[in-house]
């Protein structure tokens, strides 16, 4: 196995082994957590029981059943936290027999309690309910009874029982219910009214019953329910005690075997690492002891200490074997590469043998594994092809001499030393050769350039001269075009003066008619007012007339059956006052809305006069302009006829300049034929510059093109500019213009 798989190998066992101590470690906890749920649980029941006993005394005092609801609700969450507790306990196997029986405990102790409130409901939880309901009706009776009789002896032992009566019920001691007895007998035995007596008998009646619900509770807390309900109750305590104890040992216990487990899982993985690294130090030391020991041979051979070498002694599959194999396959690899440099140094010692005796046609062709025995091998095989280029180089060039072609140099390029002047004089007779034959060529191409350019410019002039004739015929018809549109032009601005004219009277009586508008709104609008005063004046009128039409019908009411058909009419009388005072209501809504729509119409009328007024001064500017450019147009009628009569003598000085320039034409192709026969005996021999010259020529003619384009294009410019064009007639008139 590989060293990298053994210590992955060592590094999953111990992760291994963490994640064994976190798994029960969290195992652990998971068990402590529920039985820290089962403790939180045994508090909670001791907290729900103090709510118990907290509502059991709030009823007891107050007497109020919304206690009874508490009460039960918390028994309810407290039966559903023993279920929950006692699953936990069984979980961890411990006995539920206190849950059970605090479980039983409290259910008795709910029983005792409903029995007590069941009591308190029968005697009455308030002094309209119950017994006590019965007790004071039957009390009263027999007090209003006495009071009848004026019997005041009566009276007073009536309220003596009163007295006992109210002594129990607020100290509930059985004395009072001895004297209670003892007292209405003797007043039961005395009494000869039979009635009173009945109700007397019926009053102790009510009184001992209630006695008895009072037995039955208990008088006090060492007594009847009460005394039950106090003992039920403090059973729970001992029971929940034992329960707390049992859960809390049962944490303890579990706390203890998770940290014993931990050490345990601790040692173990410890002790598992260090035994794992050991076997595995001892095996890498092994190994490298036997690889430095086989590198040391190496490197003697390499160093010529030793003739031989060995091969590293490899076993296994580990990194160390891998590296062993790597470097025994190099230490093959080094060993054959200085046998081949050792054929490579031989071979070239043959070479410069061959060089001595005037070879150059040679290359050194032996493969050698030194890097600088290669880089030596092509530097001597550049030299070589260096040296036969050269002479090859020069002879070529003295052979081109023989055919009368003087236009090969030798290159000079990395050339230096003795071959680098050999080169530079036989360079030197090709340049003087060339001299010669350059100056008369030029002599020709200058000539046949000149002429050439001569043609050039004369087809130019002729052309131009051409076409500036036709273009002042164009331009003499286009001028007599702008004449008449001139013409029209000032005949259209004095239509244009006379409409703008009539819209100007438009436009102020549509002012006069929205003076007018403004005038008859202000009219309506006092109309409005008149009519909003008339409106409230009868307003005021149906109010006053149902003032009066309601007095009226007071009147009749108080006069009786003699006013009823006075009654009559004063309804109509109203009736008819409420329907003026809705219609004159309805009217002065309306006439509000004329008054509004008066009022817009008026803000209508005074913004058509702002835009009559505007309208007015729009017209106004636009008639100036208009007087303007008709003065303007006349002044352009006088000047583009001036501009027809110039016209006119240009055209006749074209004429002339076109038949000048045909004559020049014919001088300048004479001339290009000479140039050309010149040109022709200096083009059948090979010099240097030859070439020069023949671009020079046609970077004249581009030249000339050039200008020719110029020409066209300034000529076109002068067209288009606007400049003061001079007669012959009248100078100073036309720079006026």
């Amino acid at each position: 196995m590989s060293i990298k798989n053994k210590f992955i190998g060592l590094g999953i066992s111990v992760i291994m082994g963490i994640i064994c101590i976190l798994l029960v470690d969290m195992y652990s906890l998971s068990q402590i957590n529920k039985l820290d749920n089962a403790h939180q649980f045994v508090n909670d029941l001791k907290n729900e029981q103090l709510y118990l006993r907290k509502y059991e005394k709030d009823f007891l005092t107050r007497k109020d059943l919304v206690y009874k609801k508490h009460f039960l609700t918390v028994y309810k969450s407290t039966n559903i936290k023993v279920e929950d507790l006692n699953k936990i306990l069984k979980d961890f196997d411990i006995s539920i027999k206190d849950t059970t029986s605090y479980k039983n405990i409290l259910k008795k102790y709910k029983n005792l309690f409903l029995n007590l409130v069941k009591l308190d409901e029968q005697k009455g939880l308030s002094s309209n309910e119950g017994l006590y309901n019965v007790l004071r009706q039957t009390v009263h009776k027999v007090e209003n009874y006495g009071k009848n009789l004026n019997d005041y002896k009566l009276l007073s032992s009536i309220y003596d029982l009163r007295k006992d009566e109210k002594d129990f019920m607020l100290r509930l001691d059985e004395k009072y219910i001895i004297n209670f007895t003892k007292k209405i007998d003797t007043l039961i035995n005395n009494m000869q009214n039979e009635q009173m007596k009945n109700n007397l008998i019926t009053y102790k009646k009510d009184f001992l019953a209630i006695c008895k619900i009072e037995r039955i509770k208990g008088l006090s807390e060492k007594t009847g329910l009460l005394k039950e309900l106090r003992d039920t109750i403090h059973l729970t305590e001992k029971t929940i005690k034992d329960l707390d104890e049992a859960v809390k040992e049962k944490i303890n216990n579990e706390i203890d075997e998770m940290e014993t487990l931990s050490i345990i899982l601790t040692i173990i993985i410890v002790c598992f690492m260090v035994v794992v690294l050991f076997i595995m130090g001892r095996d890498i030391l092994g190994n490298l002891g036997k690889f430095e020991q086989g590198l040391k041979k190496f490197f003697a051979y390499i160093n010529r200490e030793t003739q031989t070498f060995e091969l590293l002694n490899v076993k296994g599959k580990d990194e160390f074997a891998k590296m062993g194999h790597s470097i025994n396959e190099n230490i093959q690899k080094i060993d054959k590469g200085i046998q081949q440099d050792n054929k490579a140094v031989i071979d070239a010692v043959d070479i410069v043998e061959k060089i001595k005796k005037g070879y150059i046609d040679i290359q050194l062709t032996t493969q050698a594994n030194n890097p600088q025995l290669v880089q030596l091998r092509d530097t001597l095989n550049v030299m070589l092809v260096n040296i036969k280029t050269n002479m090859d180089s020069v002879s070529f060039v003295l052979k081109e001499f023989s055919n009368y072609k003087f236009v090969n140099k030798v290159s000079t390029k990395n050339v230096e030393g003795y071959m680098l002047e050999f080169i530079n004089n036989v360079n030197f007779l090709t340049d003087e050769i060339s001299g010669l034959l350059r100056k008369s060529f030029s002599i020709g191409v200058t000539l046949d350039k000149a002429s050439n350019s001569l043609i050039s410019n004369v087809d130019i002039l002729n052309r131009s001269s051409n076409e500036a004739a036709a273009s002042l015929e164009e331009t003499a018809a286009a001028v007599e075009e702008i004449t008449s549109t001139i013409v029209n032009n000032s005949e259209n601005v004095e239509k244009m003066s006379s409409f703008t004219k009539e819209l100007t009277n438009s436009a102020e009586e549509g002012q006069v008619l929205a003076n007018k508008t403004t005038v008859a709104m202000d009219e309506i609008n006092d109309e409005v007012t008149s009519i909003n005063e008339a409106i409230t004046v009868i307003d005021q009128i149906a109010f006053q007339t149902n003032i009066l039409s309601l007095n009226a019908a007071v009147e009749a009411a108080t006069a009786g059956e003699a006013g009823k058909g006075f009654a009559v009419v004063a309804a109509e009388v109203r009736n008819l006052a409420s329907r003026s005072a809705q219609a004159a209501k309805e009217i002065k809504i309306i006439v509000e809305n004329a008054t509004q729509k008066a009022n817009e119409g008026k803000l209508a009328s005074d913004e058509m006069i702002k835009g009559y007024t505007k309208l007015l001064e729009n017209i106004e500017n636009s008639n100036v302009m208009i007087q303007e450019i008709a003065n303007a147009s006349k002044e352009q009628e006088t000047g583009i006829t001036q501009i027809n009569d110039a016209v006119t003598q240009l055209d006749q000085q074209t004429q002339q300049n076109a038949s000048i320039s045909t004559q020049t034409q014919e001088v300048a192709i004479q001339t290009d034929q000479i140039a050309k026969e010149i040109v022709s005996d200096a083009n059948a021999k090979e010099f240097l510059g030859k070439n020069d010259i023949k671009i020079s020529k046609s970077n004249n003619t581009s030249k000339q093109n050039e200008i020719k384009l110029e020409i066209k294009k300034e000529q076109k410019t002068k067209n288009n500019k606007k400049e003061p064009i001079i007669s012959k007639t009248d100078d100073s008139e036309w720079e006026s213009f």
